[in-house]
């Protein structure tokens, strides 16, 4: 197992084997250091993607692996259910804080799991609630029934789990700061659950003349509180946020669509590290050149720079804040 490290914002390079590693086709660690950032100094800024599986070929992978029947044209609902940009604007959150502190270090964890076979930002075993009331759907879908699948993507699971929690444990651990990015469709489509139906269920809702009638969500919403609305991000970030990226044109709301919810392990990781996690969505077709939702598609680097001018000065000022 290896991890890349990027030394002052270069071309990626292999580094040598450490504690936080990637593992093929289950997780990619990628350490970027500034400058004047010594080897071993302790990171100050982590990006866990636990969605950044967003590419055909990562599905196509894991898909091949798979024994048991799934639903036909399943690669559709890959493609409009994954987290699309949210890899990119993450890493390029990282690579420009660590270029406006030489001496800083971050991690870029990202998930290689399709979250089309189990969710990474779940448990494993969370069973699937009704989406049009705010549940979210379970960590393995209840398409995926052939027990040899099932412990093969477990075990991807704990595999990806694992190597986050450690580098939780690395920079949050250490009074770093986190950052989960994600993005989600331009509509609520009201898909009631995920089953045996999906596709057939999202093509009709996203047909000529129908797709236009679901609700347009917010170009942003930030998830900094759970459930009983208690602030989980740093201090103040949610604030400083709403007002910055509504600056920036952007269609701002928090807590709207989605919030922390206390069965996903984004929660996990905030209360765990009460006020040094920032979670956010993206709409996606502000990121793409084009939404195509059954189609593979890339963010443009326009679009995840866009984003990063919002979002790496208030990082950046809450590291300062916090001594890193």
């Amino acid at each position: 197992m290896t991890s890349h490290e990027v030394v002052g914002v270069m071309p990626r390079c292999h580094a040598p084997a450490m504690a936080l590693s990637s593992i093929p086709d289950i997780v990619d660690v990628e350490i970027l250091r500034g400058r004047d950032a010594g080897p071993h100094d302790a990171p100050a800024f982590l990006v866990e993607v636990p969605h950044g599986a967003d590419e055909r070929r990562h599905y196509e992978a894991l898909r091949r692996r798979l024994l048991g029947a799934l639903p036909d044209e399943l690669h559709a609902f890959f493609h409009i259910n994954t987290d699309v940009g949210a890899w990119a604007y993450g890493r390029r959150v990282a690579e420009r804080l660590v270029a406006l502190q030489p001496t800083r270090s971050a991690v870029v964890v990202r998930s290689l799991i399709p979250r089309t076979f189990i969710d990474c930002n779940r448990p494993a075993t969370k069973a699937g609630g009704d989406l049009t009331k705010g549940g979210l759907s379970a960590g393995i879908p209840p398409y995926v029934r052939d027990e040899r699948d099932l412990a093969l993507l477990t075990d991807l699971h704990r595999q990806y789990v694992d190597v986050a929690a450690a580098a939780y444990q690395a920079v949050c651990g250490r009074g770093g700061l986190a950052l989960v990015p994600h993005t989600y469709g331009p509509r609520s489509l009201g898909i009631k659950a995920i089953d045996d139906d999906i596709v057939k269920n999202l093509k009709a809702a996203c047909a000529p003349g129908v797709l236009e009638t679901w609700p347009l969500r917010a170009g942003v919403d930030l998830l900094t509180r759970d459930g009983q609305k208690t602030e989980l991000s740093p201090p103040g970030m949610e604030a400083r946020l709403l007002k910055d990226f509504s600056a920036a044109g952007f269609v701002t709301k928090a807590n709207d669509t989605y919030y922390v919810h206390e069965s996903s392990l984004a929660w996990t990781w905030s209360t765990t590290n009460p006020g040094q996690l920032v979670c956010l969505e993206v709409r996606r077709d502000l990121l793409v050149p084009e939404w195509r939702p059954f189609e593979e598609t890339i963010a443009a680097a326009e679009n995840v720079e866009r984003v990063a001018d919002v979002l790496v000065p208030a990082l950046h000022d809450a590291l300062i804040a916090r001594g890193r």
